[in-house]
């Protein structure tokens, strides 16, 4: 596999503070990757030094095959960055944001006008082009600074909390563009984000971090399959009795009640084994009023190996 972001040992120490702690990380070429935590794990100092911002106070990475403290121009050269605070002028259109940007980035007089059609096109500001900025909706204007990172075709793109602020609806869009960009574009995103919906549908992998330091990384689907733990919830009743015998199914690891009329067992495959209550409860002549499968989350993952949730704000 190619990994086109290395890390070894990467730390970054203020005085008797270390924000980021020996980091060791492999993002693989041509995906969407997810460093995921709360405020304060260390993210956007993580990102800050691969993007040759923050020099190192000890350990080495490499970006698209450059040194981050060797060859800093060689690795800007080959990235894009939206940072987590807004950064546009108001008074100057989408269009003219982008002729600024491909002219700081040198991107050459002849391909410049035809390159940026095809930015506004990608990032669906065709229309909106020639109007102020300031006329832009929250999404809209997020659009627009991710198509201002990618207008010298950068080989990574490191998107800082790209979704932060946003409502609910208008997160899920800049999603869609995300996915679509890292397709068209055949450009690798690195994310930080502390929303856990963002890591799991956006992401093809994810590093959980905190305090510094990474303490897991693999697909969503394996860090979720880690944990062997559905939830059932069955509302039945007489629930206490219910609780005490179903216990002593195969498959069932622990069940709790947890209101008047529901039990919530703890189980493993637990699409396979809802036959198999359905059947103990009828034997038993219990009945059962619903059936509930959650399997397990992110967040679940993420307070299995920190032992703390993080706050969405």
């Amino acid at each position: 596999m190619e990994y086109i972001i290395e890390t070894e040992k990467i730390t970054k120490k203020y005085d008797n503070f270390t924000a980021v702690d020996k980091v060791d990380l492999k993002v693989p070429e041509n995906t969407i990757y997810a460093i995921l935590g709360p405020n304060g794990a260390g993210k956007t100092t993580l990102i800050s030094m691969l993007c040759t911002i923050l020099r190192p106070t000890s350990g080495t990475a490499k970006v698209n095959g450059y040194n981050i403290t060797k060859e800093p121009e060689k690795v800007r050269a080959s990235i894009g960055i939206v940072f987590q605070s807004r950064a546009l002028d108001d008074m100057l259109t989408g269009r003219e944001h982008l002729e600024m940007h491909a002219a700081l980035y040198g991107v050459p007089r002849k391909i410049r006008e035809k390159r940026i059609q095809e930015v506004l096109e990608l990032i669906a500001l065709g229309k909106k082009a020639d109007e102020y900025v300031k006329t832009y909706s929250g999404g809209m204007k997020r659009r627009l600074e991710i198509g201002r990172g990618l207008i010298h075709h950068p080989k990574v793109l490191f998107l800082d909390e790209p979704t932060l602020g946003l409502d609910p609806q208008t997160r899920e869009s800049i999603w869609e563009y995300i996915k679509h960009l890292n397709r068209e574009e055949n450009v690798t995103v690195l994310l930080t984000t502390h929303y856990m919906e963002e890591a799991d549908k956006l992401c093809d992998q994810v590093a959980i971090m905190n305090k510094g330091r990474i303490i897991k990384a693999d697909t969503p689907q394996k860090l979720k399959r880690e944990l062997k733990a559905d939830t059932i919830k069955v509302k039945v009743e007489r629930p206490r009795e219910f609780t005490e015998k179903i216990q002593k199914l195969p498959g069932v690891k622990d069940a709790t009640q947890i209101t008047k009329e529901t039990v919530k067992l703890l189980v493993e495959r637990g699409e396979n084994l809802i036959p198999d209550i359905v059947n103990f409860a009828t034997q038993q002549n219990f009945n059962i009023k619903s059936v509930e499968l959650e399997h397990p989350t992110l967040e679940d993952v993420f307070i299995k190996y920190t032992g703390t949730k993080i706050t969405e704000t």
